[in-house]
């Protein structure tokens, strides 16, 4: 292998991480927090990316530029979705099999929306940028550097809000033990709304990116599910820095494996990955930690 192509498939590898991070955060924040598998998640995704390409055609403004306005619409989305349906489920071991049934028809109703609202048809965003940068002597197209960029800024700021405020004191005491929250006299209610919010702020914000690189239909979100569920899980359930860790392990074992296998295999290798983990190490490659 010549020297152009490993740094060919090191620099895709981390900003194809940056794409898998920016999809797995909200994901592990939900179940970090609130102990439940957000199967609407993909759907979110999906929201994200038509909201994306609503604002670019309608409203003339730039999808980058949108992605606070789709962040906030992800927001109150996803607080609803608490607010209507999750917060009325049961705690505990019996509402785990209750929130998956529940979240998977959210997800199927706001696919069926899409197909209402925007036929079948793939919609795409991704010509309006043409520029590439060059990146250790690779032209790299824009819009796979702004999936780096935004998931670094998505990390970093997760870091800081659990680690240097209240709130983010809150969500993380919420997450150990939600009934002492409760004594101290902190809404563990609206700890949840807010947690569910971010999170589904952060899907849309992957819907965004996603928009802008590959081409989308009502379907999108399936795969882009599952591929999350593999980077939360290898990197811990619940551990935030884990899943930026996880991102990489699986966008670099993804790339490589095209020297040995045809490309249609490459994406099923994170799920080998997946499997290997979990017979050898069932909490994650970094362990099972409550938002660390």
């Amino acid at each position: 292998m010549s020297a152009s192509r490993f740094a060919d498939l090191v620099v895709s590898s981390v900003l194809l991480a940056g794409l898998y991070a920016t999809m797995a955060y909200g994901l592990s924040l939900i179940y970090g927090v609130l102990r439940v598998v957000n199967l609407a998640h993909g759907g979110v995704i999906m929201v994200g990316a038509y909201l994306a390409w609503v604002i670019r055609d309608h409203l003339g403004l730039d999808p980058y530029l949108a992605i606070p306005v789709v962040g906030a619409i992800g927001f109150g989305l996803g607080a609803a979705i608490y607010r209507g349906l999750v917060r009325r489920l049961p705690r505990g071991p019996a509402g785990g099999p209750a929130s998956l049934l529940l979240l998977f028809g959210v997800w199927l109703v706001l696919r069926n929306i899409a197909y209402v609202l925007f036929t079948g048809n793939t919609h795409d965003i991704h010509g309006t940028y043409t520029r590439s940068l060059s990146l250790l002597g690779l032209h790299v197209a824009l819009p796979r550097l702004v999936l780096l960029g935004v998931g670094a800024a998505i990390a970093v700021a997760l870091h800081l809000l659990l680690r240097r405020t209240l709130i983010g004191r809150a969500i993380r005491a919420a997450a150990q033990n939600a009934d002492s929250c409760t004594l101290v006299g902190i809404d563990v209610d609206a700890i949840y709304a807010l947690t569910f919010g971010i999170g589904t702020a952060l899907a849309s914000v992957a819907g965004v990116l996603l928009a802008t690189v590959f081409p989308f239909d009502p379907t999108l979100g399936s795969s882009e599910l599952l591929q999350s569920f593999v980077v939360v899980v290898l990197g811990g359930l619940g551990s935030i820095y884990g899943v930026g860790l996880a991102a990489l392990i699986v966008a670099a074992v993804e790339q490589f494996s095209v020297l040995i296998l045809p490309t249609y295999l490459t994406t099923t290798v994170g799920f080998a990955l997946l499997v290997l983990v979990l017979v050898l190490r069932p909490g994650g490659l970094f362990g099972h930690r409550v938002l660390s």
